[in-house]
Formats: C-alpha cells, sequence, structure tokens
C-alpha cells in the first residue's frame, strides 16, 4: 500500500519519492536547490525526538532541513 505523508512523519531509515511541496515558488526552489526534486528518493536518516532538523538522503548527500521545511516536501511510501 502506497502512503502520500509528509516527511516529518517517515520513520528513520525508511525510504519514500517525493511528489509534491506544499507552499509557493520559494519553497519549491529552495528545495530544488538542495536537491530535492518530485521523482527523487528521500531516505529520511535521524529519529530524533520533537521538532528539531531533519537529516534527509537524497542520492549520495545528507541534507538537514527545518521541521517547517521537512513539514511541506510530499512523499510517497510503501507500506
Amino acid at each position: 500500500m502506497v502512503e502520500r505523508i509528509s516527511l516529518t512523519d517517515m520513520n528513520a531509515g525508511e525510504t519514500g519519492t517525493a511528489v509534491e511541496f506544499i507552499g509557493g515558488r520559494g519553497v519549491h526552489n529552495r528545495l530544488c536547490a538542495l536537491g530535492i526534486r518530485p521523482g527523487k528518493k528521500i531516505t529520511r536518516v535521524n529519529a530524533a525526538f520533537g521538532r528539531g532538523p531533519i537529516i534527509v538522503r537524497v542520492g549520495s548527500t545528507q541534507i538537514a532541513l527545518g521541521f517547517g521545511m521537512s513539514y511541506k516536501v510530499i512523499v510517497e511510501v510503501e507500506r
């Protein structure tokens, strides 16, 4: 079963495919500049509690995103 969830709802080690961004042109441009684009595979690396930064792996690059920006990334996850 494929679910659409935000990046903040993923578990550590879980991989999904970015499908859309919630937000305007600024959010879209910032995420694309970091290498997060629709269709790319994203793996959540950390399992920190609270609203701290979320570390993700896109390709061979690790990126730390703030909680607010991570909430705006919608991914499809196979569960």
